[in-house]
């Protein structure tokens, strides 16, 4: 993780004391396993994919999300240390173990998000979960429609472009949503662990929108490990788009009363002209020069 923050330029924001503190996100993925490195950060844990409701992840993938999010590096002495080490998540498994599952059950979680958002003080919604195989178009639209939902009563979702590129108009939903920031990988062009080359989805989207509109690091990134105490790397545009809530994390420490929309205006605000603007999307994400905005 050290690399990826001189890549997304964020030294001096952890000089000045920022960690995300008083921040909470929510999660939905394959779960959380209880790594030493993110037990205490998880408040709140949801199983919509059986009856076990103490804190698992027999997949893997949560658990990684959530160490990029907030682990706080405490087996690695800091080497492997999270975006936002001082949030909080609240962490819903909506994926079975083999990455699969089914659209009701994450609308049901982000049902339960709208309706408890307030009293659990979610601010960030982290959603690594592309398209679901054999979901209906409707139910489609209604997770695009809840995620935007939440966006307006002021949570930042923050959504993987997905894993379907090279070619154009390889968006996944919901990350073709108008309002929702999507995130795309900066250094796909080598691929990854089980990734071909340039596997970052692209824009842009039927309504002809720039997406994603921020990238990050994605390929290889060390986070935590389902099994014991340990590390493992992962790639894929689950990987950068945790990179770039927790960055939010940190934006929102600074600044508490920013909405979603001017989250997304200060990302764009923040990045470098000429130097980091890449492609289709407006670029890669500075953290530093986005600490500088709010």
């Amino acid at each position: 993780m050290n690399h990826v923050k001189r890549i997304v330029q964020a030294e001096e924001v952890y000089r000045r004391g920022y960690t995300g503190k008083g921040v909470r996100i929510a999660v939905l993925d394959t779960g959380v396993y209880a790594h030493r490195d993110i037990v205490k950060r998880v408040v709140f844990f949801k199983n919509y994919m059986g009856k076990r409701q103490t804190y698992h992840d027999d997949n893997g993938h949560g658990t990684h999300v959530a160490g990029i999010l907030c682990g706080d590096g405490s087996i690695s002495h800091g080497v492997v240390r999270g975006m936002a080490p001082g949030a909080e998540l609240v962490v819903f498994k909506v994926l079975d173990k083999d990455g699969n599952g089914k659209t009701e059950k994450v609308l049901e979680a982000l049902k339960w998000i709208q309706k408890y958002h307030m009293e659990y003080k979610i601010r960030l919604l982290n959603f690594s979960v592309g398209f679901l195989q054999g979901a209906e178009n409707d139910a489609q639209e209604e997770i695009i429609r809840s995620l935007e939902q939440l966006w307006d009563e002021n949570v930042t979702v923050v959504t993987a472009a997905g894993n379907n590129g090279p070619g154009e108009g390889s968006i996944t939903v919901p990350g073709i949503s108008r309002k929702v920031i999507t995130v795309g990988a900066c250094d796909d062009e080598q691929g990854g662990r089980s990734m071909p080359k340039g596997y970052s989805g692209k824009g842009p989207t039927g309504c002809c929108i720039v997406k994603p509109e921020i990238l990050a690091p994605g390929t290889n990134i060390v986070s935590l490990s389902n099994k014991g105490n340990q590390y493992v790397p992962k790639s894929g545009t689950s990987m950068a788009t945790p990179i770039v809530c927790g960055a939010l994390a940190l934006a929102l420490e600074k600044n508490p009363a920013l909405r979603p929309e001017n989250l997304k205006l200060k990302l764009y605000e923040s990045l470098v002209p000429g130097r980091e603007r890449k492609g289709p999307a407006w670029g890669i994400l500075q953290v530093d020069n986005l600490m500088k905005l709010i």
